[in-house]
């Protein structure tokens, strides 16, 4: 049966695996499909896609979102994205930027608690991609002071934690309509990472198409629990492994995959947006 995995990350953001990377363990894997989806940057979707011919795997053009709220962090995937549109680019590089100025901040208050980290280190970690949480980190743990990632997103960087720093000011709406705008399926990533799923109605009303069902951090009791809440909504139900490459430890592409059937419906979603947009 052909699969797929609808939520993988190249270097362009924090994952240490390059498009060529990504495209040869897809294949490896035996995926038909893959969505990449890099925080707040599309920098690997056309190096992966130039690689699709030779593979044989199929890319969809995607990209996670983050937004935030007082309470909690939303994180936003959008599939089947045009993303090429000039004003899309400038506003991810707006992003970007905002990402660049909030790691100086988060360095302040680390090294403040005790954690030596450089900020340039964390940018060399980034390379060319979008840099985050996930290179802050990995610098942290460099330091040997810290046992695992698990206890440095708890204790130091997770959301609202001590030297957490709040992400530029993108409201999940905002961040919803700027997807549907480029064309794009709005989805809400691993919504039991988010912690309040009180938030979804929310998000329905503001044009949200799907719920992440299937994922690496989700247990079978969130898996029924959200299946049962996209019936409920009306929501496509999508799925994916999160790869970071090794960033998070281990490879876990393919170690989620959804039938491809569930692309052919984010594809027909996709083009009634777009009919839409017309």
């Amino acid at each position: 049966m052909k699969c797929a995995d609808l939520h993988v990350h190249t270097f362009y953001s924090d994952s240490t695996f390059s498009p060529e990377e990504v495209m040869a363990c897809a294949a490896d894997k035996k995926l038909s499909a893959i969505a990449i989806c890099d925080h707040d940057s599309i920098g690997g979707i056309g190096p992966c896609e130039s690689l699709s011919g030779e593979t044989g795997v199929e890319v969809i053009p995607g990209i996670e979102m983050t937004a935030e709220k007082v309470d909690a962090e939303i994180h936003l995937l959008g599939y089947c994205i045009d993303w090429k549109a000039a004003w899309f680019v400038k506003r991810l590089k707006e992003i970007q930027k905002a990402r660049i100025a909030r790691i100086h901040v988060m360095v302040e208050k680390l090294n403040e608690a005790g954690i030596n980290v450089k900020a340039e280190e964390i940018f060399n970690l980034a390379g060319r991609g979008t840099v985050g949480r996930l290179h802050v980190a990995q610098a942290m743990m460099k330091t040997g002071k810290l046992r695992s990632y698990k206890e440095i997103f708890e204790k130091y960087i997770g959301f609202q934690k001590s030297c957490y720093v709040p992400y530029v000011k993108f409201s999940p709406k905002e961040a919803i309509e700027a997807i549907l705008k480029v064309g794009g399926v709005p989805v809400i990533a691993h919504p039991a990472l988010m912690g309040n799923d009180d938030y979804i109605p929310e998000l329905v009303d503001y044009g949200l198409r799907g719920i992440e069902v299937y994922h690496t951090d989700h247990k079978q009791a969130a898996r029924m629990r959200y299946e049962e809440m996209a019936r409920r909504y009306g929501l496509l139900m999508t799925g994916g492994s999160d790869c970071h490459g090794l960033g998070k430890g281990r490879v876990l592409m393919g170690s989620v995959r959804v039938p491809y059937m569930l692309v052919e419906k984010l594809k027909e979603e996709a083009d009634s947006i777009k009919r839409s947009n017309r």
